[in-house]
């Protein structure tokens, strides 16, 4: 299609459905030839109808603008022969040319005809790790202007860029890769095919060169090893004024901050004495940097690298990308770091290789396979979560996760997770999460070892990840899935696959299909039978509150653990099956071909994984550790037995996490635990004595600087009804009003933060019946798809949203500025009593004679409240209000407790109708 002229299409209509009625309001062609833009046609249309609000909103198009513009009846023979001849391009082809198609037939216009190119799946394919491909996202990523979106003159021309860019791309890729690309690409849903071998033969006769090695035929980008700085340049900056003309060199509007200067101090002190601290840091005081600049001027004094712990993966970029960078600037040096994540992150190329191999794919498959491989043309770190794949694609993603350290030799060669490993101890600082470094303490091969200090940011959360880490989940859903792998004998299944290669080689193998199908009928019969008893029974203190949701005690179980032993012995049974099976076909390894060898493989991987499976119905139904664990299911009682899940948790983890730290201590490394939310007042060492940490190591809270939150205020709505004195729907109705008139008042830009995501639906729910809201955006988690950091960003791309939380939104969330105007509170955050885990510590805490509400509920109902504010004011240019609507809050004792856990804020407590004036009467000023 080299020499095609390619129409760029975007249509901007009333409504999806020209079935029902809707239709254009603009279209505009963009005309690409050889390269570059020839041609533009644009023009607005009258709908005979009238425009939507929302659209309205959306385009900017208002009905003045189209009134005197053409119906499309009289354009359609002029857009139709504009069209004639070339390839349709559009940014999501389903929608424009099947609706353009529409109007054709109904205007009695010929359909058009021809090859089609959706900018959509080209960008999936070409930038497989851009975070977004809605056009303004991706037009944003690529440096392509686009003035208005939801405009389609705009829009037209977004894409057309878009289309350029790609073009150039693919003629950049390699020869290897683009062979492999087009022998896929047969299955996608536009015409692709054709600019893949455009590129493939523009590239066969250009000798491009490229940085890509090959991995039994694909290219790679290979990781490239860091040097460690060790250099006497730098002495740690002791006096105040040499840190200030440092931090200048990183900050355009350097704000000079004495608590961060002091936390500096803090944290250098520590990692040359090689002692150990715990330094709470609100918000405002630039800690990031402060613990980085003395981290990365200890490892340049010892020449060994310093550990930086965070608590997601999210947080290990975000450092990276961001602080990283700066501390360079700052300190003129290339202080090399490394991000170090599991080995399950990161993609095992042998494994990849394997699954190319076998012929029969899915759509999902074969287009997660072709961003792949292009994305290994790029990547240095190899970690899959750079990738953004479908929901069926993260399937394929997880087949080709690392899951061992036993490689061939050329595998070893070029594992990403190797070199990342090897990389560390080649680095100034190692960046990682909680769960990594806290694995390694566990492991034969460590990876943080030979360093020179370790600083753990958001230390609150290291023991839910310690918790986590020592957690056993049995999940129905999981379960079904990796026996369908290996007990369907549908064609082209595995099963069928394997077993017609074992004939090939086996006299026996009509004898062995009988005998497998039979253990695994058994096998099945017996895992059904326990997970209907389970999915059958009923709780009667099921409490109202969680909704759908039905929780109870492993313990409630009475009588069946016979059937848990029969299910287990009959699953070995089948294991074993399983296992002659693979041991004979073992032996004609040599005499198979690579496509049978890949089957091979994945047979033993499914295999391998259903031994794990077995381990864990061990551990969760049959080992009795009652004083250590405690088990529970969980199930919601609209999809049963689907939602049905058994969970194993440590009651205590303390004694983990003082395992860790003694590790850690034979390293002779100072050890910096910070958080913004570490103490509490009248309990300061609460999440200390969580952790485990000795007595002995002393804590220091630093104050956020003046005037910080000189632009926040504090609303408690008195007239709320009380929640233990009205039904849950009266409350929530009460919530769903406080809601829309703060929106209202505000403009939007709020975060509602619940604790039941029942309670957060049915608000959520009756805010959308109202229609009240309807010109806001309103994004619910739980509700709205998407992981939490998508609908954060949806959130910030919106001026008038509106975000429901529920537990992970109330910390580690930064939405700075203007993005937020208020934090609604619906109740003091609380930890369910149903909650298992809870249940656990708090009757042990009674065991012990102590108080569990005093001891354990309120200090971290406490802890979430103050990270729940920690939301609102980023910088102290912020302005915000934090919004709350529960009345124990001042009609019970501990309410006090709550307030004075907050930084000093004007408190109001006044009637929802003198709040929602003094914000109206605010955001109008």
């Amino acid at each position: 299609m080299e020499n095609h002229t390619y129409a760029v299409v975007d249509l901007e209509t009333t409504g999806h459905s020209p079935s029902k009625g809707d239709r254009i309001i603009q279209i505009a062609i963009v005309f690409v030839k050889n390269g570059a833009i020839v041609k533009r046609y644009a023009t607005f249309v009258n709908p005979y109808r009238d425009i939507p609000v929302f659209i309205q909103h959306l385009t900017s198009i208002s009905e003045t603008e189209v009134i005197s513009a053409p119906a499309f009846e009289d354009i359609a023979q002029q857009v139709s022969d504009m069209l004639q001849g070339t390839v349709f391009v559009a940014h999501n082809t389903d929608f424009d040319l099947s609706f353009l198609q529409s109007e054709f037939k109904r205007c009695q216009v010929q359909k058009w005809i021809g090859k089609k190119i959706d900018t959509v799946e080209l960008s999936k394919i070409l930038f497989p790790s851009s975070s977004s491909y809605r056009l303004q996202d991706i037009a944003e990523e690529l440096g392509i202007a686009l003035p208005t979106a939801h405009r389609a003159d705009d829009d037209a021309e977004a894409t057309a860029h878009l289309l350029l860019v790609a073009l150039s791309k693919l003629k950049t890729l390699p020869q290897e890769t683009l062979n492999l690309l087009h022998r896929r690409s047969f299955s996608l849903r536009s015409d692709i095919s054709s600019l893949i071998y455009d590129a493939l033969k523009f590239v066969r006769k250009k000798e491009t060169q490229n940085d890509c090695g090959l991995f039994r035929g694909i290219p790679y980008k290979p990781a490239k090893m860091p040097e460690i700085s060790a250099t006497s340049r730098y002495n740690y900056p002791s006096i105040d004024d040499d840190k200030k003309e440092l931090l200048k060199k990183g900050y355009s509007q350097f704000e000079e901050r004495q608590a961060q200067f002091s936390f500096m101090d803090s944290v250098w002190a520590t990692l040359h004495d090689q002692s150990e601290i715990i330094a709470e840091v609100p918000t405002g005081i630039g800690k990031t940097i402060g613990y980085l600049l003395p981290a990365a001027i200890r490892s340049f004094e010892t020449g060994k690298p310093v550990v930086i712990s965070t608590f997601t993966n999210h947080l290990v970029d975000r450092i990276m990308e961001d602080e990283v960078e700066r501390i360079r600037k700052i300190l003129d040096v290339d202080c090399s770091a490394t991000v170090m994540k599991g080995k399950e992150q990161y993609i095992s190329l042998g494994k990849f290789e394997e699954l190319l191999q076998i012929s029969d794919e899915s759509y999902d498959e074969t287009f997660t396979i072709m961003q792949i491989l292009v994305w290994l043309t790029e990547t240095t770190s190899g970690d899959v979560g750079e990738l953004n794949v479908s929901g069926g694609g993260q399937l394929f993603i997880d087949r080709i996760r690392k899951r061992t350290n036993h490689m061939a030799e050329d595998e070893l060669i070029a594992d990403y997770h190797k070199k990342m490993m090897d990389a560390c101890q080649h680095s100034n600082l190692i960046i990682t999460n909680h769960s990594m470094l806290l694995t390694d303490s566990f492991r034969e091969q460590k990876v943080f070892h030979s360093i020179s200090g370790v600083v753990i940011d958001e230390a609150h959360q290291f023991s839910q990840t310690a918790s986590r880490l020592n957690e056993t989940v049995l999940s129905y859903m999981n379960w079904k899935y990796v026996m369908g792998q290996l007990g369907s004998d549908a064609e082209g299944q595995l099963l069928h696959k394997t077993m017609k290669i074992y004939n090939k080689f086996s006299s026996e193998g009509t004898y062995m299909f009988k005998r497998l199908m039979e253990s695994y009928e058994l096998f099945s019969l017996a895992f059904d039978e326990v997970a209907g008893r389970l999915a059958s029974l009923h709780n009667p203190e099921n409490k109202g509150h969680l909704g759908n949701r039905i929780i109870f005690s492993l313990d409630e179980v009475n009588g069946d653990e016979k059937l848990f032993r029969k299910m287990i012995d009959l699953m070995n049974v089948y294991i074993g099956n399983l296992d002659y099976i693979s041991k004979q076909l073992e032996s004609h390894q040599q005499a198979m071909s690579s496509n049978e060898l890949a089957f091979m493989k994945e047979w033993s991987y499914w295999s391998r994984e259903l031994k794990i499976k077995a381990g864990e119905w061990i551990e969760v139904f049959l080992e009795k550790q009652q004083d250590r664990f405690t088990v529970w299911i969980e199930k919601d009682k609209r999809s049963l037995p689907g939602s049905l899940s058994i969970i194993k948790s440590p009651i205590n983890i303390s004694g983990v996490v003082q395992q860790f730290i003694s590790v850690l201590k034979q390293e002779n490394v100072g050890i910096v635990w910070t958080s913004g939310t570490l103490a509490i007042n009248e309990d300061e060492r609460f999440v200390a004595r969580q952790l485990g940490i000795s007595e002995d190591v002393p804590l220091r809270v630093f104050d956020s600087p003046e005037h910080f939150y000189d632009k926040a205020g504090i609303f408690i709505v008195d007239d709320m009804p009380a929640i233990q004195q009205v039904s849950q729907f009266e409350y929530i109705e009460a919530v769903a009003d406080a809601v829309i008139q703060t929106v209202i008042a505000t403009g939007g830009r709020l975060f509602v933060l619940f604790t039941s995501q029942d309670m957060l639906r049915k608000t959520y729910e009756l805010i959308i019946e109202s229609e009240l809201l309807d010109d806001y955006a309103l994004i619910a988690q739980g509700v709205s798809s998407g992981s939490r950091m998508k609908l954060l960003k949806s959130f910030r791309q919106f001026d008038k949203s509106v975000l429901f939380g529920t537990n992970s939104f109330w910390e580690g969330v930064d939405v700075p500025g203007e993005a937020l105007t208020a934090v609604i509170i619906v109740r003091l955050p609380f930890t369910s009593p149903d909650e298992m885990v809870f249940k656990a510590r708090a009757a042990m805490l009674s065991e012990m004679g102590a108080n569990p509400f005093t001891e354990l509920a309120l200090p971290e109902a406490i802890l979430r409240f103050r990270q729940g504010f920690g939301r609102l004011i980023r910088s102290s240019e912020d302005r915000g209000f934090f919004i709350i609507l529960d009345k124990r809050i001042e009609t019970k004792s501990y309410g006090k407790r709550f307030l004075k856990a907050l930084p000093k804020v004007p408190i109001k407590k006044l009637s929802l109708e003198r709040m929602v004036n003094e914000l109206e009467d605010c955001y109008n000023e």
